[in-house]
């Protein structure tokens, strides 16, 4: 038998009496302002604006920058390297760089100003104020923390995570922990630059500071020795990377569903 065509039921229509709402909305519009829909064509109304950062040719640095962060995502990296990626706490950090700001070394203009007061007093025939201790500041340069650790001189060890290439710090912190030094890793090496008045800096080194500020002093060595130092086991064993994208996530996700289905009719079979 041929199959029967259902037919559709027919709405019924308006009473007479009642208006539609669309005729009631139509009879509203004000005469006086016309509609004139908008015409996106060839020489016709002006373009939205839209998001072209996609089509953007980007600066060759700004692509290196990217495609750097996206290869240390996917790539699996040891964790000599990753250890990197773990910076000290913003309250810390707010601490630390108060700290700092204490005991920035001298400017030029500044050290200039106080050679020639002295210079002069010299020439008056007064004897130069000798100071029996050395000022304390924040020292910086690679070589000379080096020296500093390698002595026991150095009380705190500052070290920027973005420097490059990575060889010049990658072995600073192991030789803090050989040699008992507490050490931390913060964000941006131009952020310790601006301490010693520098555009960039690796690292930075506390040997010692004023009566007034040892208390502040030993609490952060205390946060720091529980962020860095007692996690040096696990920061020694933690690989990074290893982080793929959505279009890889999915189709993992669509091959493991597909193998799961196969498995499950094998079972039934």
């Amino acid at each position: 038998m041929a199959p029967q065509k259902t037919q559709k039921k027919k709405v019924a229509p308006l009473p007479y009496n009642v208006k539609s709402t669309r005729a009631e909305a139509k009879k509203d519009a004000n005469p006086l302002f016309e509609r004139r829909p908008r015409k996106f064509g060839i020489g016709q109304d002006v373009q939205p604006n839209r998001d072209m950062s996609r089509y953007v040719k980007w600066p060759h640095y700004v692509r290196l920058q990217r495609q750097r962060k996206i290869l240390r995502m996917r790539l699996k990296v040891p964790p000599a390297i990753n250890q990197f990626t773990q910076t000290l706490d913003r309250n810390t950090a707010v601490q630390l760089f108060k700290l700092l700001a204490k005991y920035r070394p001298e400017t030029k203009q500044e050290k200039k100003a106080r050679l020639t007061a002295q210079a002069e007093k010299i020439a008056a025939g007064q004897k130069a104020e000798e100071s029996a201790e050395k000022p304390l500041v924040v020292k910086y340069g690679i070589n000379h923390i080096t020296s500093l650790v390698e002595s026991k001189k150095a009380q705190l060890v500052v070290i920027a995570n973005d420097v490059d290439p990575i060889e010049l710090v990658i072995w600073l912190p192991a030789l803090c922990r050989k040699m008992g030094i507490p050490y931390c890793i913060v964000k941006s090496k131009a952020r310790l630059g601006t301490v010693v008045h520098q555009k960039t800096a690796t690292a930075l080194a506390i040997t010692g500071v004023k009566p007034e500020d040892k208390q502040a002093l030993s609490a952060l060595v205390s946060a720091v020795n529980a962020n860095f130092t007692e996690k040096s086991d696990e920061i020694r064993r933690t690989w990074g990377g290893g982080i793929m994208g959505t279009k890889a996530n999915a189709k993992v996700a669509k091959r493991d569903a597909a193998a799961a289905k196969l498995a499950g009719r094998t079972k039934a079979v």
